[in-house]
């Protein structure tokens, strides 16, 4: 992942718990060391502690609101001037789910300006750094319900399939640049967004439910395999082939200058 010689650091949003701490020790057992950027001072404080003393990297804790403009612009200057930052894992999120007609006004754009708007400055923030450079790895953790939506998820998808499209917009852009950007699309996973979702933990079937701990692992092992795509729980890849073989036949049908027949009146 990076030059093993090299001052090397990890920069993790939603990192006090779940699968944000989970990458934060996996990437430390790397040796990376780490900035962890959360809500929670004293769980973040406490993680660090016990990362840097099981790993015996550095970790520094950030207490950051990254649904706060101001908090947001601090993490996007730390990435814009820190050399040392090679890799950005955009973790943080949050899911309200609950039919639009009962979703607040406050809880759609809380859900947008963390899952959508604070992941884009981070990443826009880093990708000219690691382009002077030649070298960065950007971790976008999206869902997925970034391709499937439910009468409960209509913005929480909403805004996962902004993470999938800008993600892969970026994987062509920056072909050739030594930065690489990995797009993690994730099943349910037993982290506490749930409980603060509106749909308990509990109410989840227990054998779709996958841990943090195989969650992450997977996808590491997904990038370590040069996937710039990964789907930890799905085991036939031919769905993903056929899938994306479909999305561009339905787009090379598209380029016409007219309408298409049905829409004409005889």
């Amino acid at each position: 992942m990076t030059n093993a010689n090299s001052p090397k650091t990890a920069l993790i949003t939603g990192a006090s718990s779940g699968i944000g701490a989970v990458y934060a020790d996996r990437l430390a057992a790397r040796g990376y060391n780490l900035i962890l950027v959360a809500r929670r001072a004293d769980r973040l404080q406490a993680l660090c502690a016990q990362i840097a003393k099981a790993h015996g990297v550095k970790a520094e804790p950030i207490v950051a609101d990254l649904t706060q403009d101001q908090d947001v612009a601090r993490i996007e200057t730390l990435l814009a001037t820190h050399q040392d930052v090679q890799v950005l894992v955009n973790n943080a999120g949050i899911a309200r789910l609950a039919p639009a007609a009962q979703t607040s006004a406050n809880d759609a754009l809380t859900q947008i300006a963390l899952n959508i708007t604070a992941l884009t400055r981070l990443t826009q923030a880093a990708i000219p750094a690691f382009v002077a450079r030649k070298q960065g790895l950007i971790i976008n953790i999206a869902s997925v319900l970034a391709v499937h939506s439910l009468p409960i998820s209509a913005i929480y998808s909403g805004t996962k399939a902004f993470v999938l499209q800008y993600s892969r917009g970026l994987q062509q852009e920056l072909t050739d640049t030594g930065v690489q950007v990995q797009l993690v699309l994730p099943a349910s996973t037993a982290t506490e967004l749930w409980d603060l979702s509106g749909v308990p933990l509990a109410a989840l079937n227990k054998s779709t439910l996958m841990t943090t701990e195989h969650m992450v692992d997977a996808a590491l092992a997904g990038l370590d395999q040069g996937e710039t795509i990964t789907w930890p729980s799905v085991a036939d890849t031919s769905l993903w082939d056929k899938y994306e073989a479909a999305r561009t036949e339905l787009f090379a049908g598209s380029q016409a200058g007219t309408s298409a027949p049905r829409y004409k009146i005889a």
